[in-house]
């Protein structure tokens, strides 16, 4: 019990992780804030965003591997299909955002140019959706932990 323990703690700390650099990026993308400390900030949180999100799919994945119930059982659940692919959705999603505020950095750099208000608004856009999407995978988690659609 004491790996299964510690294996749900390190998920749950990554997925605490991740969700506040989603925040982050979603309150610091704003047209009425945008400077240039901030085109900067968005960048590397964005940078600890996708680390947190790699480290919620490692731990995730230590879970169904090394968790009691054991990779068989997990990966035979629908619930966990449809968390992973929520995930899978979402990072993908996350793409874009990524490369407007690389693009945006190097804009900054080259000529010192903030971004336009209407490609803030979309990039936010992007991530808000991102971000509500995110609340649907605790439902299906918690689904699955009290035997919703077990098999």
């Amino acid at each position: 019990m004491l790996v299964e323990s510690l294996l749900a703690y390190a998920h749950f700390v990554a997925i605490l992780s991740l969700v506040v650099f989603i925040t982050s990026e979603a309150a610091l993308c704003r047209p009425e804030w945008m400077n240039a400390a901030v085109v900067q900030r968005l960048a590397r949180v964005d940078m600890i965003y996708a680390a947190s999100a790699v480290l919620v799919l490692l731990t995730g994945v230590a879970r169904t591997v090394w968790g009691v119930k054991g990779a068989g059982w997990y990966w035979s659940q629908p619930l966990l299909h449809i968390k992973f692919t929520l995930f899978v959705v979402i990072g993908l999603m996350s793409i874009k955002p990524t490369l407007t505020f690389v693009r945006w950095k190097k804009a900054l750099a080259a000529n010192g140019s903030l971004p336009a208000e209407a490609e803030v608004r979309s990039t936010r856009r992007l991530v808000m959706v991102q971000a509500h999407l995110m609340l649907l995978i605790p439902l299906a988690a918690v689904m699955l932990a009290r035997g919703v659609w077990v098999r």
